[in-house]
């Protein structure tokens, strides 16, 4: 059970002394209970046994790259790590959407019946999300909303601050799933703060979501020992999340430098 509906989450019971060994397995490294793999998402969860995951909570690409190069803004001036001067969002909305497609067609041969999907994503794009997941057995529950409490204040004389992302719940095969609320109510409406440096000790990334959150969701939506996915993995928060609440994991990450800030992270955790 989550003690607590957001924030930093806690820490869970204490765990046993992890395997700190890592050795290269065909282009994965293996931490214990944690399996990396450092390439192409699909090609990676081809490689993953059916029907063998419990929750899949990821983060891919917005596709708001080139829509972000097409307006006036200042960001990639005020961000050093402006994710729309990334490279790796810039995809046209077809490539995109078919990139999309492809990965929920590979995420529902590994998920169990009754598995659960969190995908992060643009206010402006869950539709097409929810459309995408629904043709391959994904049962859509509700789209949440995680709230920055001390988003960056620019052009706040000039409009609303943008303080807020989508995350889209999914189920599969099946209406309900594993839900860990303890008789509490939980919102979908998340409050954090951003991701504080503490966590970015090991190098930035553009668009890293902090480690209560993704520990929240991972509490809720799996059990100890559960197997969690996250195909899209960044800087390794949903790994971080679950080796500090027993939990399996496997993440991919086509970028080498964010797989190498991912390894070290999930390895102190």
């Amino acid at each position: 059970m989550c003690s607590m509906p957001f924030g930093t989450g806690r820490v869970g019971e204490q765990r046993k002394e992890r395997d700190k060994v890592i050795s290269a397995i065909e282009r994965a490294v293996n931490m214990a209970d944690t399996t990396l793999y450092n390439q192409d998402c699909i090609a990676a969860m081809r490689q993953l046994n059916a029907e063998s995951v419990n929750l899949i909570v990821t983060d891919p690409p917005y596709n708001l790259g080139n829509f972000m190069k097409k307006r006036d803004t200042n960001l990639k001036k005020m961000r050093d790590n402006f994710f729309g001067s990334a490279g790796w969002d810039d995809m046209e909305f077809d490539e995109w959407s078919k990139s999309m497609d492809d990965f929920f067609q590979a995420a529902a041969r590994v998920m169990k019946k009754g598995g659960a999907m969190i995908v992060f994503m643009a206010i402006i794009k869950v539709e097409t999300i929810i459309q995408l997941a629904e043709k391959h057995g994904f049962y859509y529950k509700t789209t949440g909303i995680w709230h920055k409490t001390n988003p960056m204040p620019r052009n706040m004389n000039l409009h609303f601050v943008n303080s807020t992302e989508a995350w889209v719940y999914f189920t599969y095969k099946k209406r309900t799933g594993t839900f860990n609320n303890g008789g509490a109510m939980f919102h979908d409406f998340i409050e954090t703060s951003v991701t504080p440096n503490g966590e970015r000790k090991y190098g930035k990334h553009p668009t890293q979501k902090p480690e209560g959150l993704i520990q929240h969701l991972v509490e809720i939506l799996s059990n100890p020992d559960d197997c969690v996915l996250d195909p899209f993995m960044g800087s390794g928060t949903t790994g971080v999340a679950a080796k500090r609440t027993d939990r399996n994991f496997i993440g991919i990450e086509l970028d080498e430098a964010y797989f190498k800030i991912a390894q070290k992270r999930i390895q102190e955790a």
